[in-house]
C-alpha cells in the first residue's frame, strides 16, 4: 500500500490536507454539520467560508453566531489541525444554573438529583 508522502515542517510531519468538519447549530436540537478538506495552514475563518454554511443566513444571525473548537472558543484566524470540529452556536438565551433550578423546582426534591430513581426498599443514598 502507497501512503500519501508527508510535507515536513522542521521535525513534524504535517499532512498536506486537513479533514475538518464544520457544524452549525441555530436551535436546540438542530445541528447541521459538514466535512470539509483543506490545505494546511487554513484557519477557523477558512473552513467555515469553504463549508458553505453561512452562505444563506441573514447578516444579523451570522453576527450573533459564537466560534469555537471541540467546544472552546477559538478566533477566527485560529489555525487548524486535522480532526478538528469547528463549531458555529447560537448564543445562550438561559443562563444553565437558572435553568437547572427552574427544573428542580419543577420537578421537585424526590424527582431530581442523583439519586431519585433508587430500587423499592432501598437505603436513601444508595
Amino acid at each position: 500500500m502507497a501512503s500519501e508522502p508527508l510535507v515536513t515542517a522542521g521535525d513534524l510531519p504535517v499532512p498536506p490536507v486537513l479533514n475538518v468538519w464544520v457544524a452549525l447549530a441555530l436551535r436546540a436540537r438542530a445541528a447541521v454539520e459538514v466535512a470539509v478538506q483543506l490545505p494546511a495552514g487554513s484557519t477557523l475563518a477558512d473552513a467555515v467560508r469553504t463549508s458553505g454554511l453561512l452562505a444563506d443566513l441573514p447578516d444579523n444571525v451570522v453576527d450573533q453566531l459564537n466560534t469555537g473548537i471541540w467546544g472552546r472558543p477559538a478566533v477566527p484566524d485560529q489555525q487548524l489541525q486535522s480532526g478538528d470540529r469547528v463549531e458555529l452556536c447560537r448564543a445562550l438565551t438561559v443562563d444553565p444554573k437558572m435553568a437547572r433550578r427552574a427544573r428542580f423546582v419543577r420537578q421537585g426534591a424526590r424527582g431530581a438529583g442523583l439519586f431519585s430513581h433508587r430500587r423499592a426498599g432501598a437505603k436513601s443514598g444508595y
